[in-house]
């Protein structure tokens, strides 16, 4: 039986260990729930998780903008709410992560 939360959190850990010393724990939280398809988007993430959405956007702008380890796809005017796909930088992380953890 597949425990998704067991299994988002050891990714998120595994990321943390081989990730960039600027990523923070919501980075790889993003980054690990997008992966095991359990968040796509800023919004779905944050009411999850019970985070709220305006730190998840600031954190998704970080790993775009600043770490280049997401991509973003389109974002709504009226919720803001961020769709993105890891970069290729991202999913070389997430190999990595994936092949130690």
């Amino acid at each position: 039986m597949s425990d998704p939360a067991g299994d988002c959190l050891r990714l998120t850990d595994a990321l943390l260990d081989h990730g960039p010393p600027a990523l923070s724990p919501l980075g790889a939280g993003i980054l690990a729930a997008h992966a095991l398809g359990i968040a796509a988007d800023s919004r779905s993430f944050a009411r999850i998780f019970g985070i709220a959405h305006a730190l998840v956007l600031r954190e998704c702008v970080a790993l775009a903008a600043e770490a280049g380890l997401i991509e973003p796809l389109r974002q709504d005017a009226r919720s803001q709410r961020l769709h993105y796909r890891p970069s290729a930088p991202g999913e070389a992380l997430l190999r990595a992560a994936q092949a130690a953890g």
